[in-house]
């Protein structure tokens, strides 16, 4: 289900924005919506047989039901989630209408920062 929800440019510019902030540790990028979604970016060497579908429907859900769940928390309003996996991470910064979701190799918990501040500008 994917489609061309971005023009080249703006797809370029988030996969480069990825890259400035992780380097070679970047895996993948995906621009998602409520409806659609397209992966913008995957390293040379890994398999297009991701459930993309099943990934995308699930960080949307989980989106929306973590910014609810937290809404007034002393913790302060939701910035972006890391998923830590065995062969690797999945950040997901998500906006109310789009959102991306990047897999990285390892990295230090203010790689994540920088990646999820960079990638947070460039969706606003």
């Amino acid at each position: 289900m994917t489609s061309d929800l971005l023009d080249a440019e703006a797809g370029e510019s988030i996969v480069q924005t990825c890259r400035t902030a992780v380097g070679d540790s970047l895996r993948s990028v995906t621009y998602f919506t409520r409806d659609d979604f397209e992966q913008i970016y995957l390293r040379g060497g890994l398999d297009r047989d991701a459930d993309l579908t099943t990934f995308v429907g699930h960080e949307w859900r989980g989106f929306k039901t973590t910014q609810d769940a937290y809404v007034g928390s002393e913790l302060g309003a939701y910035e972006y989630t890391i998923r830590v996996f065995e062969n690797g991470y999945l950040i997901r910064v998500t906006t109310d209408s789009r959102g991306v979701f990047v897999t990285t190799d390892g990295l230090e918990m203010g790689d994540f920062d920088a990646l999820a501040a960079a990638v947070g500008n460039v969706l606003r």
